[in-house]
């Protein structure tokens, strides 16, 4: 059973990415919004913990905090709003860490 887990808060400021990490399973996938978006950052500490994980970004919040395609990291894919919703739909439970 896929699941969606969704971090909202960045990896500096709160303990969320690192817990989700610790429970993500296999075939989940991590779909990072608003300030979680700075996990994707190339030069980031949350950038080993990322590796070979299914990673997706939301487009709008990383173009709203300055995070270029030159600033990520590799392998995480970007997804608009759109998506966003088709990924909720795809995946059989989600839980949102805060």
């Amino acid at each position: 059973m896929a699941v969606l887990h969704i971090v909202n808060r960045s990896p500096m400021a709160a303990p969320a990415l690192r817990q989700c990490l610790a429970r993500l399973g296999e075939d989940d996938s991590l779909l990072l919004i608003e300030d979680g978006v700075y996990a994707v950052a190339a030069q980031g500490e949350a950038a080993a913990l990322l590796a070979g994980r299914r990673v997706y970004a939301l487009e709008a919040d990383l173009a709203a905090r300055g995070l270029d395609q030159a600033e990520r990291l590799a392998g995480v894919e970007t997804v608009d709003y759109a998506g966003f919703v088709r990924m909720a739909a795809e995946h059989a439970q989600v839980l949102s860490w805060t």
